[in-house]
C-alpha cells in the first residue's frame, strides 16, 4: 500500500478552528433599511433544512432577544424543492432577505445571476475561517465571497450499539472484521445497512463511505483534478466493485426504499448499520432516544491506495444577502453575527452541526467523537466538492449508476466510464 498524505488541493483538510440563468434583478431599494434605526424589520430567511427549523428558529431567537427591533422569519423547505423555490425567490419580490446557499457548484448559478450580495470586504472574521471551506461560498469565476459557511458534514458509519453489545458485536477495525460483521448480521436476521437508494443522491454518499481508502481520497483528487488520472482508472473502479458488493448486505428491495424510510429502519432496530452524514445523527436521537448510537470509520480494503480508515466531509453551505431586499444593512448585521463564536456554538449545541468558527465545543459524545474521526483523517467528499460546478454533476451521474449497478445493469466499469464522459463535457484538468 502507498503510504496516505494529507493533501490540501481542494480538499476539506483539517480548518484551523476545529480542534477547539436568470436575469439579474433590480438593485436593492434606494434607502435600505438597517437594525439599528428602530425601526421594526423582519428579515426572511430561507433555508432547505426544514427538518431543523424548529431549532433554526431558536438560533435566530438569540439573534432577536439583542436586537428587539428586528424579527426573523425562518422559513424551512424541503431539499429536494429547495433549489427550484430558490432561483424562483431570488427572481421576485417575494423572495428571502438571507438565503441558505448550498456550497461550491451550488452556489454558482445565483452568483452568476448578480443575485447575491459580494460580502467579502464587508464581513469582519471572515479570514479566521479556512480557506478549504470558505471556498464553499465564493464565486467560481470571479473568487469573491458570497456568503458565511455555517457548517461542515462528515460522511461515516453509524451503528446501533445497543443492537451490538446485546449480540456481543463490536466495531470493525480491518476489512475481514468489517466484512464478519455483516454476514454475523444477516444470520441474525437483521439488515446490515440502511440505504434509501431510491433517492439517487445519497449513493455517492455510501461509495464515498465505502471506498474512499480505495481509491485515495486526497491523492486521487490531486491527481484527478491536475490530469494525471481519471475515473476509469484502476482504483476507482475497484472502489465502485466494493459498493456493488455491499448489495447483498441492504434490503432486498433497497431501490425501492426512500430515505425515510430506511431511516426507520435503522431508528427501529430493523437494519443494524446507516451510512451517512453527520446531519443525520440528531433524527436518529430524535427518533430512538433510549438507543445508543456509534460510529465508526469504514476500514480500509484490500488493495487500497491508502493505509488508514478517513472520513469524508465537505462545506454545507453558506448565509447570503438576496441582492434584491430592502433589508441589506439588516441582513449583513445579521451574517456579521455569523461570524461569531456564539452563534457558531448555537449551530453545534442546537442543529448539533460541525461549526468552521473558532472556539465552538461539542458536548454530545458521539458528535464531539465524529469531529475526532475527521480531523484526525480527514478527507474530500469528492463529487460534491470538485464536480458540481457543471452539467451534469458528478454525483447526478454516479446515483443513477449505482442503482443501476445494484440491479446488475451496469458494471463498475461502466459506471466508471459514464462519470468520466459526463464530468468530461464541462471539465478541463489543471484549471
Amino acid at each position: 500500500m502507498r503510504t496516505r498524505k494529507l493533501l490540501v488541493a481542494g480538499a476539506l483538510t483539517v480548518v484551523s478552528a476545529l480542534g477547539l440563468s436568470a436575469c439579474a434583478p433590480s438593485g436593492p431599494a434606494s434607502d435600505p433599511k438597517s437594525s439599528g434605526d428602530g425601526e421594526q424589520i423582519t428579515l426572511k430567511v430561507w433555508s432547505w433544512q426544514a427538518s431543523t427549523s424548529r431549532e433554526w428558529q431558536k438560533v435566530f431567537d438569540v439573534y432577536t432577544e439583542k436586537h428587539p427591533n428586528v424579527k426573523i422569519k425562518f422559513e424551512g423547505f424541503q431539499p429536494t424543492e429547495y433549489n427550484q423555490l430558490l432561483a424562483t425567490g431570488l427572481q421576485g419580490n417575494d423572495g428571502p432577505d438571507v438565503a441558505m446557499i448550498r456550497a461550491y457548484g451550488g452556489a454558482q448559478a445565483a452568483i452568476q445571476a448578480n443575485q447575491l450580495v459580494e460580502i467579502g470586504d464587508k464581513i469582519d472574521g471572515l479570514d479566521a475561517i479556512d480557506p478549504t471551506v470558505l471556498r464553499a461560498a465564493e464565486g467560481r469565476e470571479d473568487g469573491k465571497v458570497y456568503g458565511v459557511p455555517f457548517a461542515y458534514q462528515t460522511l461515516q458509519m453509524f451503528y446501533n450499539k445497543t443492537m451490538f453489545d446485546k449480540l456481543g458485536l463490536e466495531e470493525p477495525t480491518t476489512w475481514d472484521e468489517f466484512i464478519d460483521l455483516q454476514e454475523s448480521l444477516l444470520k441474525e436476521g437483521v439488515t446490515p445497512m440502511a440505504v434509501g437508494a431510491r433517492e439517487d443522491w445519497v449513493l455517492p454518499i455510501f461509495a464515498d463511505i465505502i471506498g474512499s481508502t480505495r481509491y485515495g481520497g486526497a491523492e486521487f483528487e490531486k491527481a484527478v483534478l491536475d490530469g494525471s488520472t481519471t475515473f476509469e482508472s484502476d482504483d476507482y473502479v475497484a472502489s465502485l466493485q466494493l459498493v456493488a458488493d455491499m448489495r447483498k448486505y441492504l434490503d432486498p428491495n433497497v431501490n425501492a426504499i426512500a430515505v425515510a424510510d430506511a431511516s426507520l429502519q435503522f431508528t427501529s432496530g430493523l437494519a443494524a448499520q446507516w451510512p451517512g452524514g453527520s446531519f443525520d445523527l440528531k433524527t436518529f436521537q430524535d427518533q430512538a432516544p433510549d438507543t445508543e448510537w456509534g460510529v465508526y470509520q469504514v476500514p480500509v480494503a484490500p488493495n487500497a491506495v491508502l493505509d488508514e480508515p478517513v472520513t469524508p466531509g465537505y462545506a454545507d453551505g453558506s448565509f447570503a444577502i438576496n441582492k434584491a431586499s430592502e433589508n441589506q444593512d439588516a441582513a449583513m448585521e445579521l451574517l456579521q453575527w455569523m461570524t461569531s463564536t456564539e452563534f457558531g456554538q448555537l449551530v453545534a449545541d442546537e442543529i448539533k452541526q460541525f461549526s468552521p468558527l473558532e472556539g465552538v465545543t461539542y458536548s454530545d459524545p458521539l458528535l464531539q467523537e465524529i469531529n475526532e474521526l475527521y480531523t484526525k483523517s480527514p478527507a474530500p467528499y469528492l463529487l460534491l466538492v470538485d464536480f458540481r460546478y457543471g452539467d451534469p454533476t458528478g454525483t447526478a451521474v454516479l446515483g443513477p449508476d449505482v442503482q443501476r449497478m445494484f440491479l446488475g445493469e451496469k458494471t463498475p466499469e461502466q459506471a466508471a466510464t459514464d462519470l468520466q464522459t459526463g464530468i468530461s463535457t464541462w471539465f478541463t484538468p489543471g484549471q
